[in-house]
C-alpha cells in the first residue's frame, strides 16, 4: 500500500463535490454535441459550465515535463484514444467523439469521460462505446474490498476482448483525489490477484480505452493526442469511485 491514500470520509465528501460537477457537465456536453459544431466550442462551454459551479477545470494548466495543457476539455475524435486538443475541427455526422474532463473542488479532484456518437453513427460504433461502457462497469464491480488492482484490470480486458476489441495497454487508470493522479496505476488488461489489495478509503479513476482494431497507439506532433496506428475507432469511458466497506460507489454519476 505505499504511496496509497485511504481517503477519510471528509475528504470523500469533498471529492464528491468535485465529481458531481464533472458528472452534471459531461451530461450537459451530450447535449452540446452534434454536427456543425467545433471540438473549442465543446471545451469553452465546459469551461464556462465548470466556473459558474464554482469548480476550477483540473486540466488547464496540467504539465507533463515540459508541456503545457491549455484546455478544460480532452476532445478526442475518431481514432484519437486518448488526450486530444480542442480545435476548429467540425463534428460531422457519423463521427464518435471521447470528452474528458477533470474538475478541482477544494482541493479536491474528480475525473471522467464518455464517448458519445455524433448524429447517427454505424452498428459498429454503437457497439463499441456499449461494451467500452460496459468494460467499465465490469471493472468497478471488482473494486472490492480484499480484491486486488489487476482484478479490475483483468475484468476490462476480459470483456472487451470477449467482443473482440483490443484493449489499450499504454494508458492507464489511476488512483485520485488531492492531486489528479495518484497511486495506484490501473492497467486495462492483465492476469487477476495481481498488485495492491483494495482497501475501504481508496479513491480510483477506472477509465478502459477500447479499439475497433489492434491496440497499437503513436502520439500526434502536438505531444498530446494519441491515436490508434491503424487508424481505427476508439472509445473512452471513465468514473471516479470510491472503494467502500458495501462495495465500490461511483462518485461521478448524477
Amino acid at each position: 500500500m505505499s504511496g496509497i491514500e485511504l481517503k477519510s470520509s471528509d475528504e470523500i465528501e469533498r471529492m464528491g463535490r468535485a465529481a458531481k460537477i464533472v458528472a452534471e457537465v459531461l451530461e450537459a456536453l451530450r447535449s452540446q454535441v452534434k454536427p456543425g459544431v467545433t471540438t473549442e466550442e465543446l471545451d469553452r462551454f465546459a469551461e464556462a459550465f465548470i466556473l459558474e459551479r464554482g469548480g476550477t477545470p483540473a486540466f488547464k494548466g496540467y504539465r507533463v515535463r515540459d508541456q503545457v495543457y491549455r484546455h478544460t476539455l480532452c476532445t478526442s475524435v475518431n481514432d484519437a484514444v486518448v488526450h486530444g486538443i480542442p480545435s476548429r475541427l467540425v463534428l460531422k455526422e457519423g463521427d464518435i467523439i471521447g470528452l474528458d474532463i477533470g474538475v478541482v473542488v477544494d482541493g479536491y479532484y474528480g475525473d471522467a469521460a464518455v464517448t458519445v456518437p455524433v448524429g447517427d453513427i454505424s452498428e459498429e460504433l454503437r457497439r463499441l462505446l456499449r461494451i467500452t461502457e460496459e468494460s467499465l462497469h465490469k471493472g468497478i464491480e471488482q473494486a472490492v474490498v480484499g480484491n486486488r488492482v489487476s482484478d479490475i484490470s483483468h475484468a476490462v480486458q476480459t470483456h472487451a476482448e470477449a467482443a473482440r476489441f483490443s484493449v489499450v495497454t499504454e494508458f492507464v487508470g489511476h488512483g485520485i483525489g488531492r492531486r489528479l493522479h495518484e497511486e495506484p496505476q490501473i492497467p486495462n488488461y492483465g492476469e487477476p490477484g495481481k498488485g495492491p489489495r483494495l482497501k475501504a478509503g481508496m479513491t480510483l479513476a477506472i477509465e478502459p480505452m477500447v479499439n475497433l482494431g489492434r491496440p497499437e497507439t503513436r502520439h500526434l506532433e502536438d505531444g498530446w493526442t494519441a491515436v490508434t496506428q491503424d487508424g481505427s475507432f476508439s472509445a473512452h469511458f471513465e468514473h471516479t469511485i470510491v472503494v467502500t466497506e458495501n462495495g465500490p460507489r461511483i462518485l461521478t454519476t448524477l
